[in-house]
């Protein structure tokens, strides 16, 4: 169990005690009181202690099963439960793309992200259950206005080259995520920060003086792009694979293949007294993006796990023998997406008229065999604590066709939308241009293999893009519909708008504490883009972790995240 060094009292931020009466009056659930009281520094410890006080059992699966100074993170609650004594040793082979990797801060894509978290960490974790813990760190605490955040470092943590993790390693960190040359999606993330806005307080200590509230920074800092690397590190993790994480690079060759062997000097510690992990080796396979490759090598047994399976793939291979699937509802989706810079989608009338020829329900049927749930245009989920609930827009081609011939298309408009051969994209490209053609649309397809996608997804005029789940709604809406301070969209807005208003409320949103009123300004958020916004957005995912039964501690995590270094194989399952 975690232990409580100090009395926590003396730090604890003066809304918590609001939060408690919020929750026993039963206005926060008790996830929305978890999530909020660890973000503003209350342990988990304690969080489950006044819950159970309450009345409320606390789940066993969100508690720490070691003590803190080496394991702060909790079992996924999805995952099969942990019998005595897991076994050491065994290969996971992994089915995903291998895509070209070089500065972790400006990685894009889950797939390199899931192979390089095995080598670097982050400060935080967010869990199966969308709960924010310390990781690298011990803990922080934030001011009353969520303006001044202080992060304390674990002590004795050691990279994998021997460097202890310090202070000067954090904040080299984060002036890379806030250096525009850089190019990391935390610049648009952390807008609240400037490079002197970071303290040193000691050689474990530092603090984040922001330039407006802001609720989310612990849930920030597991963004992905988020590896913490050492002060030493030179923009290329393929070549300085240093890091603090379980697992050492062993190969990398682009589109082919990346393994990871044990690290035996780890420094978190498994309860049979020895480091983590229990997997001798993690092998990334990349097959290419045909599925029925992906099929057949999980059918033949020569891949364990297929990463973010596509709905296809999920309908061949859920009923196996061999295979147990794990599924959670997610923020995950996939964007339509206008660039608003561009002709014809500089027009808003333009925008309005395709999002009115979405066939929502028709599109999540073919894509995704209808598990998610339906969108409203706004990149704001169901799942999300401050989700604002709207009514499902209707598919409305003659709406459509008034819209264009206001617009000065009266005779239709003929356009090119990209996406990549993956998942859902083609289906729902092959969806959106047969349900757009009655509203005037003559829309022809550019698919194309996933790594040229994703050379020049900001940059086509019309498109589909997957977008991950995150924690919170504020999150994704901070990194793709905002612009740094001079003006110029940030790194991930791949569709070039900016709203002044929708980022005025944005901040604020940021800074609002109680649920209920932040819900009330994502209200306002939501009506913004779907009136004017540039996205139309007709589903959100399940998702699924598909894996050979043989392995534990496995578990479908939102964001589809490879949390590995507590699995282990059981060649007897």
């Amino acid at each position: 169990m975690e232990i409580i060094k100090k009395d926590e009292n003396q730090h604890e931020h003066p809304y918590i005690p609001e939060l408690k009466e919020l929750y026993k009056k039963g206005r926060i659930t008790r996830r929305e009181f978890l999530r909020n009281a660890t973000l503003l520094g209350m342990s988990l410890a304690s969080a489950t202690a006044f819950l159970s006080a309450c009345g409320t059992k606390a789940t066993p699966t969100t508690a720490p099963t070691n003590p803190p100074a080496v394991q702060p993170t909790p079992v996924p609650p999805t995952a099969t439960p942990k019998p005595a004594g897991p076994k050491r040793g065994g290969t996971m082979t992994i089915a995903t793309r291998v895509p070209r990797v070089d500065h972790p801060a400006r990685l894009s894509w889950i797939e390199g992200v899931n192979q390089f978290r095995q080598v670097c960490e982050y400060l935080t974790y967010t869990d199966y259950d969308n709960i924010t813990h310390p990781w690298l760190l011990e803990k922080w605490e934030a001011d009353a206005e969520v303006k001044e955040w202080t992060l304390y470092i674990r002590k004795g943590i050691k990279f994998n080259n021997g460097q202890e993790l310090t202070a000067d390693d954090v904040i080299f960190n984060f002036q890379q995520w806030l250096d525009k040359d850089v190019g990391s999606s935390m610049l648009g993330l952390l807008s609240y920060l400037q490079p002197t806005g970071i303290e040193k307080v000691d050689d474990y200590t530092i603090k984040l003086h922001l330039d407006s509230p802001q609720i989310a920074v612990p849930e920030h800092l597991f963004h992905y792009p988020a590896m913490i690397v050492p002060r030493t590190f030179e923009g290329d993790i393929t070549k300085q694979p240093i890091g603090t994480g379980p697992f050492l690079l062993e190969e990398f060759r682009e589109t082919e293949r990346a393994v990871f062997r044990r690290r035996e000097d780890y420094w978190l510690m498994a309860d049979d007294g020895k480091p983590y992990p229990y997997l001798d080796k993690l092998v990334y396979l990349d097959l290419g993006q045909d599925d029925a490759a992906r099929i057949a090598a999980m059918q033949s047994g020569q891949v364990d796990n297929i990463f973010n399976p596509s709905a296809e793939i999920w309908q061949a291979v859920k009923d196996l023998p061999t295979v147990k699937v794990y599924s959670t509802a997610t923020a995950q989706t996939f964007v339509i997406r206008m660039r608003v810079d561009k002709e014809p989608w500089n027009d808003n009338r333009v925008r309005l008229a395709l999002k009115k020829c979405i066939d929502r329900q028709k599109m999540l049927d073919l894509a995704w065999f209808g598990e998610g749930v339906l969108g409203h245009d706004a990149h704001v989920a169901p799942i999300h604590p401050e989700y604002c609930p709207k009514d499902i827009p209707p598919y409305d081609p003659e709406g459509a066709k008034k819209l264009l011939a206001e617009a000065g298309y009266p005779n239709g408009l003929s356009v090119e939308l990209s996406t990549q051969q993956a998942r859902a994209e083609p289906a729902m490209a092959q969806a959106l241009r047969e349900s757009a053609a009655a509203g005037g649309f003559d829309i022809k397809l550019n698919i194309l293999p996933s790594a040229q996608y994703w050379d020049i997804w900001t940059e086509v005029p019309l498109g589909i893009t997957i977008w991950a789940h995150r924690p919170l709604g504020t999150m994704v809406l901070a990194l793709a519909y905002t612009a740094d301070d001079t003006g110029k969209p940030v790194p991930w807005n791949e569709t070039y708008w900016v709203d002044p208003e929708f980022t005025t409320l944005l901040k604020e949103a940021e800074r609002t504490l109680d649920v209920e009123k932040r819900r009330a300004i994502m209200c306002k958020l939501e009506d913004i883009q779907m009136e004017r916004g540039s996205v139309g957005i007709a589903f959100w995912t399940n998702v699924w972790y598909i894996a050979n039964k043989k392995f534990k501690n496995v578990g479908a995590h939102p964001t589809n995240y490879d949390i590995l270094y507590n699995a282990w194989y059981d060649p007897e399952a």
